[in-house]
C-alpha cells in the first residue's frame, strides 16, 4: 500500500502557555510574515476606504445629501451622516486584520482576540463597570479643574429632538469603532513586534506612537493619546486579550462623543487638535483608576493570562 503523505494543516495555533503578546510566534512564523501581514492590511485598508468613500460619494448624491471632498476622505455635511460614515470606515479594520492572521501568518484569527483563541465576552462584559467609572471619575475630575482654573467645561443640551439619532448611531457604532482600533493596535502591532522580541515593551511604545499618529491631535492632546496607547497595551498584555482595553475605548468613545451630541456639538467632536493642560487631570484619574481595577478585578476573576 503506498502512504499517502501527510498534509500539513494551514492554521497552525501557538504554543501552549504563550503570553498575548507572542500569540504570532506560531511554528509557521518565519521573518517575513508579520511586514508581509502588515503591509497588506495597510493596502486593502487603504483600497477598502477609498470603495467606501465612493460608494458615499454615489449615495450622497443619488440622495441629495451634500459632501465635502477633501484629501483622504469624503465628508458629510450632516455630522451625524458623518460620524457613521467615520466610524464604518475605521471598522473594516477588524476583518482586514482577522483576515491577515489568517491568510498571511496562518494562525487562528481568534488569537488577536485573546490567549483563548476568541473574544472572552463575559470577561468584556465585566470590565465595562469598570470602565465606567473610571471614565465618570475622569471627566468630573476634569471639569472640576477647569472649573477651578477659570475655564468653562463646555457642557450644553441640544434638546431631545436633536439627540435621539445622534445617540443611536454612536451606541450602535462606536464600540464596533473602538474594538477595531484596539484590533489593529494593540492586537496586530504590539503582536507583530511580539513575533520577533520577548519584551511586549517594545510592541506597546511603537503601536502606542502610531495610535496618537492615527489621530490628529496636537500638544496635550499627543501626550493623552500616547498614553492611552501605553495603557491599552499594557492591559492587554497584563490581562491576556483585547476584552479590557476594547471595554475602556469603548466606553470612553461613547462618553466623548455622548457629550458632543448632548451639547449638540457633534460636528466639532470629529475635530482633533489641541486639548487644554487641565485634561490631563482627568486623564491621570481615568488611567489611574482603570489600571488598578482592571488588575484587582483580573485576580478575582481568574481570568488566564496566557495560552492553554
Amino acid at each position: 500500500m503506498i502512504q499517502q503523505p501527510s498534509v500539513s494543516p494551514w492554521i497552525v495555533p501557538p504554543p501552549p502557555g504563550s503570553r498575548y503578546d507572542q500569540l504570532a510566534r506560531t511554528p509557521a512564523n518565519r521573518w517575513w510574515r508579520p511586514l508581509l501581514g502588515t503591509v497588506l492590511i495597510v493596502v486593502v485598508y487603504v483600497a477598502l476606504s477609498a470603495a467606501l468613500g465612493l460608494l458615499g460619494v454615489i449615495l450622497a448624491v443619488g440622495l441629495g445629501e451634500p459632501t465635502t471632498l477633501s484629501p483622504g476622505r469624503v465628508l458629510f455635511e450632516d455630522p451625524v451622516l458623518d460620524l457613521a460614515f467615520q466610524l464604518v470606515a475605521i471598522a473594516i479594520l477588524i476583518p482586514v486584520v482577522l483576515g491577515a492572521a489568517w491568510l498571511v501568518q496562518r494562525r487562528p484569527p481568534g488569537t488577536l482576540s485573546s490567549v483563548a483563541g476568541r473574544l472572552r465576552w463575559r470577561w468584556l462584559f465585566r470590565c465595562v463597570p469598570l470602565a465606567v467609572l473610571a471614565v465618570v471619575l475622569g471627566e468630573a475630575a476634569q471639569s472640576l479643574t477647569l472649573l477651578a482654573t477659570g475655564e468653562s467645561p463646555g457642557y450644553g443640551w441640544a434638546g431631545w429632538s436633536n439627540l435621539l439619532v445622534p445617540l443611536l448611531v454612536i451606541l450602535l457604532l462606536v464600540p464596533i469603532q473602538a474594538a477595531a482600533e484596539e484590533y489593529a493596535f494593540r492586537g496586530w502591532v504590539v503582536q507583530a513586534f511580539g513575533a520577533y522580541l520577548r519584551n511586549p515593551w517594545w510592541g506597546i511604545v511603537v503601536s502606542s506612537a502610531v495610535f496618537a499618529a492615527f489621530h490628529g491631535y496636537t500638544d496635550f492632546g499627543i501626550a493623552y493619546t500616547f498614553g492611552f496607547g501605553v495603557l491599552m497595551g499594557w492591559v492587554s498584555v497584563r490581562t491576556g486579550g483585547l476584552e479590557a482595553a476594547i471595554a475602556l475605548h469603548a466606553v470612553n468613545n461613547v462618553g466623548a462623543f455622548g457629550i458632543a451630541a448632548v451639547a449638540g456639538g457633534l460636528g466639532s467632536a470629529l475635530e482633533q487638535g489641541s486639548l487644554p493642560w487641565q485634561t490631563l487631570v482627568g486623564t491621570i484619574v481615568q488611567f489611574g483608576v482603570f489600571g488598578v481595577g482592571v488588575v484587582v478585578l483580573t485576580r478575582k476573576s481568574g481570568i488566564s493570562v496566557e495560552g492553554g
